[in-house]
């Protein structure tokens, strides 16, 4: 896959003070005129007293990686001292403490500006079902924001904040992404620990984030990403977790019948996107869509509605007054269906999820557009149900399936913003971010995943070479060129069988040289298995990098090495296969 080298416009754009931030946010704020996005806005000056207390703590040296950017959080997400209200004035309560989410972005540096609007308990993919009223669309206020997660969207969209949580149960923290022409990443559930959080459907809730970059957005998601012991679905990286797909991935896009929602605008522009991508040299097949969209149909049209009763339908009940008409009706619906039928439903979608896994067999990720049209506000309150539904088409089955996604905005289509979702199976985050990267133009030089660990290869292993695909199946990521100190020498071991030499790595004390090599990084899982397919007398050990640092490496038994040819001379094992090429021609040619 085509890779863009780390210029500094992909890096976050952090502000120069958080002070400075927080002057320009109140500005914007006045400028926009949009008090339909807050439920809560904090007083300008207890936000500047935050502000200038971070920056005191930047002057002094510590590293807070999100310092200077300003956060907005979704109204069913806890932040201390601020009502938690999630769209419904009657439900509110004030929290002693924040979401651990929450709190781990505030840990990393980010001003928290205010709590902002939703549909109620978050059911909806609209944004118009509140009593604080409809959050209007970005650019088009006559169009809607997309829910539940819309305030938030839009906070971030209009320049008002940096980054914003949301939460996604069906779709919500994609769907605002498209209309508002913004990033949304929804990562594999349990990631992000969902205490804190007031639950819509518990076992498909998923914490969010929002940002106007790729690298903002995985940044934020980094900081909130780990295990929560007060959290039980919380859930750790597996050790084998995928780190990259590789130059070449594979990619599934629904058939013609699976885009036939769609207008015309909205087909060029997915075609567009699909182009893109075979250009950056992803290879694309077509599947059925039809598995994923039945699965996605048990949402809300089965029996796992009842999850929505479960939360909240006992409060509802008894402030039908306080409920929006359609939240009221979905939710107290649910409280009516009988165990046996979720329990069916239950079954029903682990057989789906058996046929979706082997539709995706061979792939690494799945391409959609994220919604299938943009209406107007009008359009949604003259048909609250029936509208926000289909919205969800192609984003609903995502958390039942428990997959992670990607919304990254791709052009436009008949005059509104048009987005697309990469989607990936669970803890192939990654993956997603990094085909999203192709769209946006950016890449990610830092994974997600926090547990990689670097191995440099000096040899057949390298890209383009016999054994690279090896270090491609086990998941692991090209991390760039790098350049050994000059104290090693280079043999090239010569098997017994015909097959090709590979190099030997020894450290020398003395008369040694810098090498080329790659650094890869690799899972704990993965590296155990790259480390028992080394064929003796290659194995790992450290490797001193020029310009200082180490990582472990491909090295060879000094023994071993004594008595093959030293090809040192040549600085790596490209340079000495071009000579062995030249030497070959020459004497063929003689």
């Amino acid at each position: 896959m085509t890779t863009l080298p780390p210029e500094p416009e992909y890096l976050p754009p952090v502000p120069v003070s958080s002070v400075q931030r927080v002057l320009s946010a109140y500005e914007r704020i006045a400028e926009v005129d949009r008090p339909e996005i807050w439920i809560t806005l904090r007083s300008k000056e207890d936000v500047l007293v935050e502000a200038k207390a971070l920056d005191e703590r930047v002057r002094a040296g510590e590293s807070l990686p999100l310092a200077g950017l300003l956060l907005a959080v979704k109204d069913n997400v806890d932040v201390a001292g601020l009502p938690t209200t999630a769209g419904c004035t009657a439900y509110a309560y004030f929290p002693e403490e924040s979401a651990v989410a929450v709190g781990r972005l505030i840990s990393a540096g980010a001003v928290v500006l205010g709590k902002t609007n939703l549909d109620q308990f978050a059911t909806g993919l609209a944004g118009t079902r509140s009593p604080y009223g409809p959050v209007r669309g970005v650019p088009d206020p006559e169009k809607i924001a997309g829910g539940s997660s819309a305030g938030s969207a839009v906070a971030v969209a209009l320049e008002l904040v940096d980054i914003a949580i949301g939460t996604d149960t069906a779709g919500s923290g994609r769907v605002p992404a498209a209309f508002t022409g913004i990033v949304g990443l929804k990562p594999t559930l349990g990631l992000v620990p969902k205490t804190g959080v007031v639950p819509a459907s518990r076992t498909y809730d998923c914490v969010t984030v929002f940002a106007r970059t790729l690298a903002t957005a995985q940044l934020a998601l980094g900081e909130m990403t780990g295990v929560d012991d007060t959290d039980p679905s919380s859930r750790a990286w597996p050790a084998s977790v995928r780190l990259g797909a590789g130059e070449h991935p594979r990619v599934a896009i629904p058939d013609d019948a699976a885009l036939a929602l769609l207008s015309e605008g909205a087909k060029r522009a997915f075609t567009t996107v699909v182009k893109t991508l075979r250009a950056a040299g992803v290879a694309i097949r077509t599947i059925d869509l039809t598995p994923f969209q039945q699965a996605g149909s048990l949402l809300y049209d089965g029996a796992l509605v009842a999850e929505r009763y479960a939360s909240v339908g006992e409060f509802v009940a008894g402030h039908q007054a306080d409920t929006d008409p359609a939240v009221a009706g979905l939710i107290l619906a649910a409280g009516e269906l009988k165990a046996h039928e979720l329990v069916a439903d239950q079954k029903r979608l682990d057989a789906l999820k058996t046929t979706v896994a082997s539709l995706l067999t061979g792939l690494d990720a799945l391409l959609l557009p994220t919604v299938p049209e943009h209406p107007t506000v009008a359009e949604v309150l003259a048909d609250p149900v029936g509208v926000p539904r289909r919205l969800g088409v192609y984003a609903n089955f995502v958390n039942l399936l428990d997959m992670a996604a990607v919304a990254v905005p791709a052009g436009k289509a008949d005059g509104s913003p048009f987005g697309v979702s990469v989607v990936t199976r669970a803890f192939d985050d990654q993956v997603a971010i990094d085909l999203a990267g192709v769209l946006t133009g950016e890449q990610s030089f830092s994974p997600y995943p926090t547990t990689g660990i670097d191995v440099v290869v000096f040899g057949a292993h390298l890209r383009g070479q016999p054994l690279n695909n090896r270090l491609i199946a086990l998941g692991a990521r090209f991390s760039g060129e790098v350049v050994t100190a000059g104290e090693y020498r280079m043999v090239a071991l010569l098997p017994e069988s015909d097959e090709a030499p590979t190099p030997g790595i020894v450290h020398v004390d003395g008369f040694g040289a810098a090498l080329e090599g790659e650094r890869w990084t690799i899972s704990p899982g993965g590296l155990g298995l790259f480390l028992t397919e080394l064929a003796a007398p290659l194995t790992l050990g450290p490797i001193t990098l020029a310009g200082g640092g180490s990582a472990l490496g491909v090295l060879c038994d000094p023994v071993a090495a004594s008595d093959a040819p030293d090809i040192t001379k040549f600085g790596g094992w490209r340079a000495y296969l071009r000579h062995l090429s030249i030497f070959r021609s020459r004497s063929e040619a003689a």
